[in-house]
Parts: C-alpha cells; structure tokens; sequence
C-alpha cells in the first residue's frame, strides 16, 4: 500500500511549487533529461497511447530555430532559459499502440477516426507535460509553462514532414526567485468541487 508524501515533498510538488519566468546559469545535463523522461513516461494516458513527443531545445541552433515563433514577451525569458521542452503530439499515435497496448487491437479505434485522434493526442499530450512538470519538481527542477507563441511557425521548424504538432511549452531549469511575480490565488473547494 502507498503511503501519503511529507508536507515537503508535497510542498515542493505543489503548494510552493511556481511558474519561474526565470533561472539561474546553471545547466541541466542529458543525462538529467533522461532522468525526467524515465520518470514522466509511467503517467496514465488512455489506452496507454502515449501520444506526446518531447522537443528539449538547448543548443544555440534549436533556440534560434524557436525564436521567431515565440510571442515577444516569451523571447527574452525563453532564451535566457537552460532548456525549453516543446510539448508536442504525435497524430499518428495509434501506430505504436500495437506496441504499448498489445491487449487488443486499440489501433483500429482510431484509424480514420479525425476527431477522436484529435482530442485523445490533445488531451493526452497535455497529460504527459503536466507529468514532465511533476517529474521535474520531484527532481529538483523549476518550471515555467507557457502558450505565447505561433504553432505554424514552431511545426514548420521542427515538425516539418511529420505527424507531429506543438501543444505547449514549459521552460526548465533552476529558479531565480527574484524574477518570480506574487502568487495569485485558487479557487477553493466550494468554487470547484462537488462531491456528488
């Protein structure tokens, strides 16, 4: 049986977690990407469809190759930031699922089906990045996550020729709490749930 996380750890997760805008100079190794990557993959998605694909831009080429799609007031904080991880979703998901769902042939759900390829590869990809932020916190990163930018121009760049298309992006790193801005509040629990 599980046992509940310490107010720490659960702190560090959660309730002191931030959207950092900005972080220190200090780098993040392939080999900690790889770290978040084993750790993020184990997140449920449906029928294990796994649709998300991870874009971890940190040379000088990839950020000038996703520069011109981000909005102005993402650019400075974005390529100031050690790594920038394109959140994206394979359309042609259902490919792996005789692979990752051998149970029964999931595959055939989707063949042809637009609009459910549609909302399972965004709605599971999103997942998947939200995974990737829990995974990093637990590994001692901070996250910024954000929209702000031209998804056209972002495919164009590092999905031209695919299936694949950008959802979101979260900058990584370590936190420069100077640059963070008030927390803003949350809704509480009678303003967003019923128990029915």
């Amino acid at each position: 049986m599980n046992t509940p996380l310490d107010s720490a750890a659960l702190a560090q997760l959660f309730s002191a977690a931030r959207t950092h805008n900005g972080f220190t100079d200090q780098e993040i190794s392939d080999a900690r990407l790889h770290e978040l990557y084993e750790l993020l993959k184990w997140g449920p998605t449906a029928a294990n469809n796994c649709p998300a694909r991870f874009v971890f831009v940190k040379s000088q080429a990839a950020k000038a190759k996703l520069e011109p799609a981000l909005a102005p007031g993402n650019r400075e904080k974005t390529m100031a930031a050690p790594v920038t991880v394109i959140v994206a979703r394979d359309m042609a998901f259902y490919e792996q699922l005789p692979t990752l769902y051998p149970q029964v042939d999931a595959r055939s759900w989707f063949v042809g089906n637009t609009a459910m390829i549609e909302e399972t590869s965004l709605r599971d990809s999103a997942l998947q990045g939200a995974y990737l932020m829990l995974a990093a916190r637990a590994l001692g990163l901070d996250c910024g996550p954000m929209a702000g930018f031209d998804k056209a121009t972002l495919d164009a760049a590092f999905f031209a020729g695919t299936p694949v298309k950008s959802v979101f992006l979260i900058n990584l790193g370590y936190g420069d709490p100077s640059k963070l801005y008030p927390r803003n509040p949350r809704l509480p629990f009678d303003k967003a749930c019923q128990i029915a």
